[in-house]
C-alpha cells in the first residue's frame, strides 16, 4: 500500500486527502465546510452533503493519484443510530446543541462515576451517553427502531463497506460509554439496555471490508480496495508520535478543540470538573488528556482570516501587560465557569498586538491543561497553532520544557489515519522551537497565572468580555 485516501471530518471543516506513505505526506487535498442543519427535529450534521463531497473527492483524487486503501478519522462526541435497513433512525445530533441538558438531572442519576469511565460530565451533547439518553427519552418511537449504534468514524466505514463496527478510540473519548481500565463497555450501556445495539468493537487498524461495488463504479476505485476501521481525530494526531517517540512526552493537537495527551506523564488525580479525561489510544492504552476550545476562541476573537503577530507585537504586549483571562467560550476547558475578560482596554491593542495577546492566552491555557494531566518531557504541537510563533514562545516560557512544532502538515489527523494502513514510514517532521524566549515572557506567564487564580476565586460574574 502506498497511496491512501483519508476521509478527515472535523467539526468545522471536512477534507479528503491522498497520502503518500513512502513520502509520508499529503499529496492532494479537497476541503469543504462542515455545516449544521438547524431544522427539525434538532440541529444535526448534514451527512448526505458530506457523503456527496466524499464520493466526489475520492473520484477526483483517484484520477490523479490512484488510491490503494481508504482510512477515516473524525471528531468525537458523536454517535449515529441506524435502523435495521441501515438508514438513520434519527438525525446525527450536533453535539453543541443544548437539548440533552434538559435531561441533565435524570441522566446524572444513571451515568457512571468519573472513576469508572475517566469521562467528565460535560454540557450539551459532549458526552455521547447523554445524547443517546436524551434521544431515547425525547423520541421513544424513533429510538425503538434503532438496530445499531455506531461511533462517528465507523459510520463512514459503514457507508463505504456496509459493515457495522465500533472502535476503541472513539468509544473512549469522553463518551461515558467505556471503561478504559477494564477495556469494556461501562455500566451505563447495560443499565440502559444499549449493549445489544452496539456493533462489534474493532481495532482502529483493522481492515473492516472492501469498498462496495457500486462505490467502486462511482469513484473508479478498483474493487477489493480495503477500508480500515478508522480513528478518533485526537488519537490520529497522537499515533505517529506513539510509533516514533519514547515516553515521556505530550502532544498538543490544535483545531476547533485544543486537545492535550500525556504519554508517560506523572501520576496525578484528574479533576473531572476541569475538562480532564482519559482517552484510549490506538494501541488500547488509557491516556490522561485535557481540552479546551482554543481554535473556536481564536476565531471568535480574531475572525477567520489569517492573523499573525510579529515579535515586536509580542514584546509590546508583554511590556504593556495586556492579558486575556479565562475563558472563552464558557462551559468547558480548565476554567469552565469563568467569564473571559481583558486586563486592559481591548481597543488599545493593534491588530498584531491583539493576535499576540490571544496567542499568549491560548498558550497559557494549554500550559494549565498540561499541568493538570501530569505532562512531562517534550511538548509536540501539531495543527494550525504549530505555525504560531507567539503561541509556541509563550508555551515554552510557561512550561520551561522543550516545545516542538510539527511542521510536517497543517493537521496531523490525516497522516495519523494513514498510519493505520502502514506505520513503517511514519515521520513526524517535528522541529524544536528555536526563537528567543526572554525572561519577560516567563514573568508574564507567572502574572497571568496569579491574575487568573484571583479572577476565578472572585467568581467574576460581573466581569465583561
Amino acid at each position: 500500500m502506498r497511496i491512501v485516501g483519508v476521509i478527515d471530518i472535523g467539526k468545522t471543516n471536512a477534507k479528503v486527502a491522498a497520502v503518500d506513505l513512502d513520502r509520508f505526506e499529503e499529496i492532494a487535498v479537497r476541503k469543504t465546510a462542515n455545516g449544521v442543519v438547524e431544522g427539525d427535529p434538532y440541529p444535526h450534521f448534514d451527512v448526505e452533503r458530506l457523503w456527496a463531497f466524499v464520493l466526489d473527492s475520492l473520484r477526483a483524487l483517484h484520477a490523479d493519484h490512484p488510491l490503494q486503501a481508504i482510512s477515516i478519522t473524525t471528531h468525537g462526541a458523536t454517535a449515529v443510530v441506524l435502523d435495521e435497513a441501515g438508514g438513520l433512525a434519527l438525525p446525527v445530533l450536533d453535539y453543541e446543541f443544548g437539548g440533552p441538558d434538559t435531561c441533565a438531572e435524570a441522566y446524572g442519576a444513571v451515568r457512571p462515576p468519573f472513576a469508572e469511565t475517566g469521562s467528565a460530565r460535560l454540557p450539551m451533547g459532549l458526552n455521547v451517553g447523554a445524547q443517546l439518553f436524551w434521544q431515547q427519552q425525547t423520541f421513544p418511537e424513533a429510538f425503538a427502531k434503532v438496530a445499531t449504534i455506531l461511533t462517528y468514524a465507523q459510520y463512514w466505514t459503514f457507508r463505504l463497506t456496509g459493515v457495522r463496527v465500533n472502535e476503541l478510540t472513539s468509544l473512549g473519548c469522553h463518551t461515558d460509554l467505556w471503561n478504559p481500565n477494564a477495556g469494556t463497555f461501562s455500566t451505563l450501556v447495560d443499565s440502559q439496555g444499549w449493549r445489544p445495539l452496539f456493533a462489534p468493537v474493532r481495532k482502529a487498524s483493522a481492515i473492516v471490508g472492501a469498498l462496495l461495488p457500486d462505490l467502486c463504479a462511482a469513484t473508479c476505485i478498483p474493487s477489493g480496495t480495503p477500508v480500515y476501521c478508522g480513528i478518533h481525530d485526537s488519537n490520529a494526531s497522537l499515533l505517529p508520535h506513539l510509533l516514533t517517540r519514547k515516553a515521556p512526552f505530550s502532544v498538543v493537537s490544535t483545531g476547533t478543540w485544543v486537545v492535550m495527551l500525556a504519554v508517560g506523564g506523572a501520576k496525578v488525580a484528574l479533576d473531572e470538573h476541569r475538562d480532564t479525561l482519559i482517552n484510549v489510544n490506538a494501541l488500547g492504552d488509557p491516556v490522561p488528556s485535557a481540552r479546551f476550545m482554543g481554535g473556536r476562541a481564536f476565531s471568535l476573537l480574531l475572525g477567520d482570516g489569517a492573523t499573525s503577530a510579529s515579535f515586536e507585537d509580542e514584546e509590546a504586549v508583554i511590556a504593556a501587560g495586556h492579558m486575556l483571562l479565562p475563558s472563552l467560550p464558557e462551559g468547558s476547558g480548565p476554567y469552565p465557569s469563568a467569564r473571559a475578560c481583558w486586563t486592559m482596554d481591548e481597543k488599545a491593542l493593534t491588530t498584531g498586538g491583539k493576535a499576540a495577546a490571544v496567542s499568549f492566552h491560548l498558550a497559557l491555557m494549554t500550559a494549565t491543561c498540561l499541568d493538570l494531566i501530569g505532562a512531562r518531557g517534550d511538548i509536540v504541537v501539531e495543527g494550525p497553532f504549530a505555525a504560531n510563533a507567539a503561541y509556541l514562545r509563550m508555551l515554552q516560557a510557561a512550561t520551561a520544557r522543550p516545545v516542538l512544532a510539527d511542521s510536517h502538515n497543517v493537521t496531523g489527523t490525516s497522516l495519523g489515519a494513514a498510519s493505520l494502513v502502514d506505520g513503517r514510514h511514519v515521520r513526524t517532521g517535528v522541529q524544536a522551537f528555536a526563537g528567543p524566549v526572554p525572561q519577560s515572557f516567563v514573568r508574564y506567564a507567572e502574572n497571568w497565572r496569579a491574575l487568573t487564580k484571583r479572577h476565578v476565586q472572585q467568581g467574576n460574574g460581573d466581569q465583561q468580555r
